[in-house]
């Protein structure tokens, strides 16, 4: 493999991973140590890349994006509401991408915990896991596999990509990072991007759902105008925090907590 070649491909290895070895270098493309290393030590020297004792590091995602695990336990009464108001959209059968977003996992047991009727497709290695122990013969689960992100458990990358598209979906459930001023979401990695955009485009009904943190958080790589979806369920947000998103016409549902019930508004 020349030179470019194989740091593309290393490339291509932390963005699905966020981090590589030396060790896993080796393994992955049949290179020697000192090979790894001055690739690794170029990707640095372009800022590609941070060096770390036996490896590297992509300084965005160090920076910018937890691990599923750690979002899991994030603003969890917010996840439940906005889970809770997803599945009221389900009818039987439908057929429904979920994303790889904590959200989405929570979407995801709640369709389970009603044992409502349908083909769930994703592309979150914890949904998998989640339908695998738990949900009965009613669920059909469609996997979208490709290059895994350990940090997000999420499968990624051109594999995922062909698997989407060659899905339709009546619902997409899926989350972002962050969701600008002028209405643009958006996300920290840009594999991730495209799996949701994908998810969007092959969707009859997407649904975006976020709460008040999506709203002063930044996202590196743009997902598509929220034009592009046909409904934002949102949590713990007021009506000024929106304009953005109803100049573009796009129809709100804003979920309050139990105390004081639920919130609906339409486009505008």
């Amino acid at each position: 493999m020349l030179g470019e070649a194989r740091r593309a491909a290393i490339v291509a290895m932390l963005r699905a991973t966020g981090s590589v070895t030396v060790a896993e270098l080796q393994a992955e493309l049949g290179i020697s140590p000192m090979t790894a290393r001055r690739d690794l030590a170029e990707l640095s020297r372009r800022g590609i890349a941070h060096r770390t004792h036996g490896g590297a590091v992509i300084p965005s995602i160090a920076a910018h994006e937890d691990s599923f695990a750690h979002r899991l336990e994030a603003e969890t009464d917010a996840k439940r509401l906005l889970a809770d108001a997803a599945v009221e959209l389900l009818s039987p059968r439908d057929a429904v991408f979920v994303d790889s977003s904590t959200t989405g996992y929570f979407v995801a047991r709640r369709m389970l915990e009603l044992g409502i009727e349908l083909t769930l497709i994703t592309n979150s290695l914890p949904v998998m896991q989640l339908v695998a122990s738990h949900a009965g013969p009613n669920v059909e689960l469609v996997s979208v596999g490709g290059l895994m992100r350990r940090l997000t458990q999420s499968f990624v990358g051109p594999h995922a990509i062909r698997t989407i598209q060659g899905h339709f979906a009546d619902r997409a459930f899926v989350s972002v990072k962050a969701l600008t001023e002028t209405g643009m979401m958006a996300d920290v990695d840009p594999l991730e991007a495209e799996v949701k955009r994908s998810m969007i485009a092959q969707a009859n009904d997407p649904v975006l759902l976020i709460d008040r943190s999506k709203l002063s958080a930044r996202g590196l790589n743009a997902i598509g105008p929220v034009s592009d979806v046909s409904l934002v369920i949102a949590h713990g947000v007021q009506a000024s925090d929106l304009r953005g998103v109803r100049r573009l016409d796009v129809a709100v549902r804003v979920v309050a907590d139990k105390m004081t019930g639920l919130a609906g508004a339409g486009p505008g």
